[in-house]
């Protein structure tokens, strides 16, 4: 594996745990693997990275700009391209011929037994069961869907008890979230909410609090019922929610500027989702991020990747920062939302990072701080990704 092309070992640490390092497999770099891999994509390829060195074990072409998602089996990554969800395998390395149709494939959301694909242009959402794969990639689970009465850039997600809570929209605009009960040939609507306009994002916090992103606050569905969460300010959006299931205080990217230029954010919103009280937190000034640079880890803390190039791990009970660990080197924030910028995601209590300027990506000891990995790529690394079950 020292010997693959494009690759360059910066430093590897020889701690225990997920950031340890391993003599080589003797078998073929793209041998299956029971550990969830990390994957990047870059401008017409994608790339699967060891867990623990990052080194490279397979590459693969594509479309010049994909996303990536975990599936939530902890081996399958969900690839969105022109032609809908193509799953990734990153146990054996191999970009399968597995594929969801879609034309416009848009949000990936994990939860309970299944994984939830939604379609914008069709506005259709495909219900897998998340351990549809476990047999291997040669044909396509059995799925259920659910086709929104008009098409939009939506998400949904399935509850432990069947139940369908989805964004209702057309292509002009985004207004709210409904919930569905299953029955054999139809879905019946249970409850339903039209104050979310700009409806955006999802999360499920504890006891299977959901939170969608809305742009005067947020929109709770519990208890069966929808309950709106006002912002502070007349505009104050919410578009992304990142969550722990065993928490139920969700963190969300907050913006209450609709004029502002750019992509980067200098508060969060902290929603308590038992008590059900929004509060926006504003960051200190060196701390700016985007869509990419959140994520909850270990104790239910959230890592912001800041443009001073450090993760401050804030505390959501409190909205204080606690902790700041030094990772990579300063960046600016991306001229569109697409353009390849720092991005961090958290598996166990290892944080991955892309830094795009060094064309590199880190692992992150998030107890200590310490870079416990890194590798530099011979391309420049834009969507990030790690096979979590």
């Amino acid at each position: 594996m020292a010997a693959l092309a494009g690759v360059s070992l910066l430093a590897t640490a020889c701690a225990g745990g997920a950031g340890s390092s391993a003599p080589a497999d003797e078998e073929s770099p793209a041998a299956a693997t029971e550990t969830g891999r990390v994957a990047i994509s870059y401008p017409g390829g994608i790339a699967v990275l060891d867990p623990e060195t990052l080194e490279v074990v397979d590459e693969f072409e594509t479309e010049e700009f994909t996303r990536l998602n975990a599936f939530g089996d902890g081996r399958t990554i969900a690839v969105t391209t022109s032609e809908g969800f193509q799953m990734l395998d990153t146990g054996e390395a191999v970009l399968t011929d597995a594929l969801f149709e879609g034309t416009t494939p848009g949000h990936v959301v994990i939860h309970g037994e299944n994984t939830v694909l939604f379609d914008d242009r069709t506005g259709t959402t495909t219900i897998v069961p998340t351990d549809g794969f476990a047999d291997g990639y040669d044909a396509l689970p059995e799925t259920t869907t659910y086709t929104a009465d008009a098409p939009h850039h939506g998400v949904s997600i399935v509850l432990e008890n069947g139940s369908l809570i989805t964004t209702v929209g057309d292509e002009t605009a985004r207004t709210g979230a409904k919930a569905l009960h299953p029955h054999e040939d139809h879905w019946d609507e249970a409850a339903a909410s039209a104050e979310c306009p700009g409806i955006h994002g999802e999360g499920t916090a504890a006891d299977e609090a959901v939170i969608f992103g809305c742009e005067n606050g947020a929109l709770l569905f519990k208890d069966e019922a929808f309950t709106k969460l006002a912002a502070p300010d007349a505009y104050g959006r919410m578009g992304n929610a990142f969550v722990s299931e065993t928490s139920p205080i969700v963190v969300g990217d907050y913006k209450n500027d609709p004029d502002a230029e750019g992509y980067l954010l200098n508060a969060v919103a902290l929603i308590d989702t038992a008590a059900e009280t929004l509060e926006v937190v504003e960051l200190p000034a060196e701390v700016q991020y985007t869509f990419r640079d959140i994520a909850r880890g270990p104790e239910d803390l959230a890592y912001i990747l800041s443009t001073d190039g450090h993760i401050h791990v804030l505390d959501p009970a409190t909205g204080e920062l606690t902790e700041s660990y030094p990772v990579i080197d300063p960046w600016k924030g991306p001229a569109e939302w697409q353009d390849a910028h720092p991005a961090i995601k958290v598996d166990g209590e290892i944080a991955y990072v892309t830094e795009p300027a060094a064309n590199s990506v880190h692992a992150v000891d998030l107890t200590t701080g310490e870079v416990i990995a890194s590798v530099e790529l011979d391309y420049t690394p834009n969507e990030l990704a790690v096979a979590i079950g």
